[in-house]
């Protein structure tokens, strides 16, 4: 729930020497840095449309389920586990993707065979997805590719344990030239300052604007409060010509639109 304030380092290629591994009685392995452990084999004497990086290549990355996505990442299991059996541990741990790009460095070291190297690489890859997107929502007209909008907002805004608010701010072409986070609050509730964000539109020169927040609840539906609050921001940027054009709620995993829902 939105809460109104008054208006006053570098990935490093795979090559055919990685190894995964996969459960398997009686077997023994010497993997990517001298794991061994009792009872597995390499995911390379799998069938080969079994193993994860294989089936990438041949199929496309939307073949394969997020645990095997992840095994990829990975490369190696620990000591009696394979990569694709500690990603699915991982996925469980933290309730899914959102949850794992949204733990912290500390929960996620704490599990065993990661640490802050693997963090640092899971950092760049999330914060390349997101330039990538940011990218493609500034190239062109940002209603004219609302997925890439929603996708870019689901992964800057998924997992987060506190509700956050991020405004877009966007040109009289609909061309997004902002993106900012303005406010962050506690897990149920976030105080937004109306003033503060007419002020940014204006230092941008926007001439419209995108709201989004999030629910850490998992819960997407607007509470009377973030519809008060949508309404008392639109009416603010009415008086400076800005245009709200949507406001997205990001929770469990899908987003919600006030446009879509007729909630402007």
């Amino acid at each position: 729930m939105i809460r109104l304030v008054s208006l006053a380092p570098a990935l490093r290629m795979w090559d055919e020497s990685d190894a995964y591994v996969k459960p398997k009685s009686g077997a023994l392995l010497t993997g990517l840095g001298g794991i061994r452990g009792e009872g597995t084999m390499a995911i390379n004497d799998w069938p080969e449309l079994e193993r994860p990086r294989e089936k990438l290549l041949q199929k496309g990355a939307q073949s394969l389920s997020d645990g095997e996505l992840l095994a990829i990442f990975l490369r190696t299991g620990v000591p009696g586990k394979s990569a694709v059996d500690l990603a699915r541990d991982l996925l469980q741990r933290f309730a899914g993707l959102g949850g794992l790009f949204a733990a912290s460095q500390a929960d996620f070291c704490a599990i065993g065979g990661l640490g802050p190297a693997k963090y640092a690489q899971l950092q760049a890859v999330l914060e390349m997805a997101q330039r990538a997107l940011r990218e493609e929502i500034k190239r062109g007209d940002a209603m004219s590719s609302p997925q890439a909008v929603r996708d870019y907002l689901r992964l800057a805004l998924q997992g987060r344990a506190h509700e956050v608010f991020v405004v877009l701010f966007l040109d009289a072409q609909n061309r997004v030239v902002a993106s900012e986070e303005l406010f962050r609050g506690t897990l149920t509730q976030t105080s937004v300052y109306p003033r503060e964000v007419v002020k940014r539109a204006l230092y941008h020169n926007a001439a419209a604007a995108i709201f989004a927040h999030n629910h850490p609840s998992g819960v997407a539906e607007p509470s009377n409060a973030d519809q008060l609050l949508t309404q008392a921001l639109k009416q603010a940027l009415a008086l400076v010509d800005i245009k709200v054009l949507d406001h997205f709620i990001v929770a469990g995993g899908g987003t919600l639109s006030f446009a879509e829902r007729g909630l402007l």
